[in-house]
């Protein structure tokens, strides 16, 4: 017997992003930049930021209204690809 594949997301569709990186190195302001360039409508006011207890990470957290695979995919894509974030969720 195979199993079911996952159902997919409906878009368009409430998504959340977060990244995390070493605190001091323009997180918000590197990821801000990229949600920008792929959300044009992205709300300030639906957006987080979490300093670590030991104040050494950051994690910035956004709430997206994705329209699409494909703008999910590029968006990931591009925060992957910045060094300042060791970690995409």
């Amino acid at each position: 017997m195979s199993t079911p594949e996952p159902p997919h997301l409906q878009y368009p569709t409430d998504y959340p992003i977060k990244v995390v990186g070493r605190a001091g190195e323009n997180v918000r302001a590197q990821a801000d930049a990229i949600l920008a360039a792929h959300v044009p409508d992205l709300d300030p006011a639906l957006t987080t930021e979490r300093l670590s207890a030991n104040g050494n990470f950051v994690a910035v957290s956004y709430l997206i209204r994705a329209v699409s695979e494909a703008q999910v995919t590029a968006l990931a894509t591009d925060l992957k690809a910045c060094r300042a974030f060791l970690m995409v969720i």
